[in-house]
């Protein structure tokens, strides 16, 4: 049986994932894989672009704006905004003020981490290895829509 923790910030090692740092608060390890909980740091213009996956996906953003894509809409949220994208869902967001933005995001059942580790650690020289991307996520039944 899994015990409960506290972790400390100093305890973070932010993972550097497509010019974002992700940050796991509750790593898959941590819950059976049943979900995980990360915060992404988001620069202006940074951040996943539309992509799905088998599992789902919630988001709270705890500072700045965020600019979320989910199927065809597109959605500038704040500060106190949540956002669910179950299974499936076409999302994408970007960090949407020249300030960094802040998300929670929560995943279950957790698969995302595997994804995150490969690229901060695969991922080096942004824009010349994000034709490595695709590959990564495919390992892990992410997809990435090609540009229209």
């Amino acid at each position: 049986m899994k015990t409960s923790k506290i972790i400390k910030p100093s305890e973070h090692q932010p993972l550097n994932v497509l010019g974002t740092q992700v940050s796991f608060l509750c790593k898959a390890e941590e819950t059976d894989k049943k979900w995980s909980l990360m915060e992404v740091s988001l620069p202006f213009n940074a951040g996943p672009p539309p992509h799905h996956h088998p599992w789902d996906e919630a988001y709270y953003v705890t500072e700045g704006k965020v600019k979320f894509i989910i199927g065809k809409e597109e959605h500038y949220v704040e500060k106190g905004d949540f956002i669910y994208a179950p299974a499936g869902t076409v999302h994408g967001f970007f960090g949407a003020r020249e300030e960094t933005s802040k998300v929670l995001v929560f995943d279950a059942p957790s698969t995302a981490g595997g994804f995150f580790v490969d690229c901060d650690s695969k991922i080096k020289n942004l824009p010349q290895d994000l034709e490595k991307v695709p590959g990564i996520a495919a390992e892990y039944d992410m997809h990435f829509l090609k540009p229209e």
